[in-house]
């Protein structure tokens, strides 16, 4: 949990203010406010409460998660029933926290989309909130728990593991050694048991096409420029999450550990449990304690008169550095990072009515330019990516607008 203390925030709300502010720049939009259709097919709300009650728990923070997480999957069931092309959407929903201290929550969330930007976005924007805030020496840990077909193998193991070191185990934890292999490790890791570190580890378990996609992941990461290291102790029931686990800590100066303020995954498993079919779906949630002014006026930004696009993965890749840098100059931009063809963006940019659009493809992104189009007469221009923000600013392309409280 993030201590105001360690903030430049004096109180809850302008935290959230602030968090709110970087996650709406990357065009994350409140949960609360989509739409969401009754659901008429009976066997679906059946089988969404079933699936509420048989999940298993394996930490104490992701019962706090539920609700955001069936909230997120019905505005996905909602979309899909919409007949719409795009099912994508990024979401932010801010609730009250799990834990004795009193905290707030604000949920990231991005469904619809399988691929590793999803993840990508959050953990960078994720990072760009806690650096808002102040929050020095952070440490991105993550662990990749495979599908379930492969994580099976690795739940044997462990429960193998847990049999051989059983007279070490608490004696009120040993029955859930042998029905929860998964959670009882989670438990010992809190703990710092001394068997836990030598564990089996689920990374060592994943296919061919797991570890590939996990790579793809680590690359957007180092292509941002945002160090991460490879930690077998991030894990979390099966029933919520498969494939990337992540956790955002920041060192304690008081005693030299960690502060665990950020925790999150891949969560399909649960979102597919929720709709009744396959739907991806990640999240991030980030903590923060509840100290003075803790609600936060809802503001909305007028739009951007800009559309970013791009073309191809390593464009894609390259992306994330580009609109981070556009943020620090205060230059309001749409993207859709989740589309993957260029003719879904340009028709999306149409419909936004943008007059410029910059275009990153393979060629600017290996000589590092970004075009620059005027949309009313067409023409374009390569500019320098390091002069990016300067060139739309001597234009007034992308000039900063205040924002109309609502």
């Amino acid at each position: 949990m993030i201590r105001l203390k360690d903030t430049k925030h004096p109180n809850t709300a302008e935290f959230l203010d602030s968090a709110i502010r970087v996650a709406e720049y990357y065009g994350f939009s409140p949960l609360d406010d989509m739409r969401i259709s009754k659901e008429k097919d009976a066997k679906i709300r059946a089988a969404t409460s079933r699936a509420e009650s048989e999940i298993t728990f394996s930490r104490r923070d992701e019962r706090g998660y539920i609700s955001a997480a069936k909230r997120a999957a019905a505005a996905a069931r909602t979309l899909r029933q919409g007949g719409g092309t795009n099912n994508n959407f990024l979401a932010w929903r801010v609730s009250g926290g799990q834990g004795s201290v009193p905290q707030q929550t604000l949920e990231l969330h991005v469904v619809g989309s399988s691929s590793a930007i999803a993840e990508a976005i959050l953990l960078v924007v994720a990072n760009a909130i806690a650096e808002e805030a102040g929050l020095r020496a952070r440490t991105l840990s993550i662990n990749n728990i495979g599908s379930f077909e492969s994580s099976n193998r690795y739940v044997r193991d462990v429960g193998l593991y847990l049999r051989k070191h059983i007279e070490s185990i608490s004696p009120t934890l040993r029955p859930r050694a042998v029905e929860d292999p998964l959670g009882t490790l989670v438990q010992l890791i809190e703990k710092g048991h001394p068997a836990a570190p030598r564990a089996p580890q689920s990374m060592e378990y994943l296919t061919e096409e797991e570890r590939r996609k996990f790579w793809e992941l680590l690359e957007y990461l180092e292509s941002f420029g945002l160090a991460y290291e490879l930690s077998p102790q991030v894990l979390g029931s099966r029933d919520f999450w498969a494939h990337s686990l992540y956790e955002l800590s920041m060192l304690d100066e008081e005693t030299g550990g960690r502060l665990a303020f950020a925790t999150g995954g891949r969560y399909d498993p649960l979102a597919t449990r929720f709709t009744g079919a396959h739907t991806p779906a990640a999240m991030i949630a980030i903590n923060v304690e509840i100290r003075g002014k803790a609600r936060t006026p809802r503001r909305a930004p007028l739009p951007p008169a800009i559309y970013f696009a791009h073309l191809g993965p390593e464009a894609r890749r390259r992306s994330l550095t580009v609109l981070e840098s556009l943020r620090h100059a205060e230059i309001p931009v749409y993207q859709s990072l989740l589309y993957d063809k260029i003719g879904e963006q340009m028709v999306r940019a149409r419909e936004l009515g943008v007059p410029y659009i910059l275009i990153m493809g393979y060629k600017e992104a290996m000589e590092n330019t970004i075009l620059v189009r005027e949309v009313a007469t067409n023409s374009q221009e390569a500019i320098p990516m390091d002069d990016i923000s300067n060139y739309l600013k001597r234009r007034r392309m992308g000039a900063a607008k205040v924002e109309a409280r609502v």
